[in-house]
């Protein structure tokens, strides 16, 4: 298990874990805003990271939560326009609290844990050069320690 707080190489730092129902997002405290969604997907005993090309480095799928959208459409969404994947399941994990670093600004990022039998061929995009099913026994160059720690907080 994993003891907060963690921090990326870029000063980021992960600063709590709650895990909360999907219907208690609301009762967040609104000085905190929730930004974003991100996907801890396990197809067995792997999980996924995708290499994002501007960051040089391995992360969990996810990102912003555009205007109108749910951080669940957001994370589905993101999955897929990341990844190629779509989970079989997809249950709520929880809130992680962050911050984020050079500005020290305070966010919360909605948390998803997904499984999937069957993987679907990636393909590079724009924003991600590789995607890799990751065995978090195994070490990975280049992962961010916030999304291992998520990765291991939310098995």
């Amino acid at each position: 298990m994993y003891e907060l707080p963690v921090e990326n190489t870029d000063g980021s730092v992960l600063l709590s874990f709650e895990r909360i129902r999907e219907d208690q997002v609301g009762s967040l405290d609104p000085s905190v805003p929730l930004t974003a969604s991100l996907v801890v997907l396990w197809c067995g005993d792997e999980c996924l990271m995708v290499f994002n090309r501007f960051r040089n480095a391995w992360e969990l799928p996810g990102g912003m939560i555009d205007p109108g959208e749910t951080p669940r459409e957001a994370a589905v969404r993101e999955l897929a326009e990341e990844s190629d994947q779509r989970a079989d399941s997809l249950e709520f994990a929880g809130v992680a609290k962050i911050r984020i670093a050079p500005d020290n600004r305070v966010e919360h990022l909605a948390t998803y844990r997904g499984q999937l039998a069957t993987p679907q061929p990636f393909t590079p995009n724009k924003e991600m050069s590789a995607a890799t099913w990751w065995n978090p026994t195994d070490p990975l160059p280049d992962l961010f320690p916030i999304d291992a720690a998520l990765a291991f907080l939310c098995p």
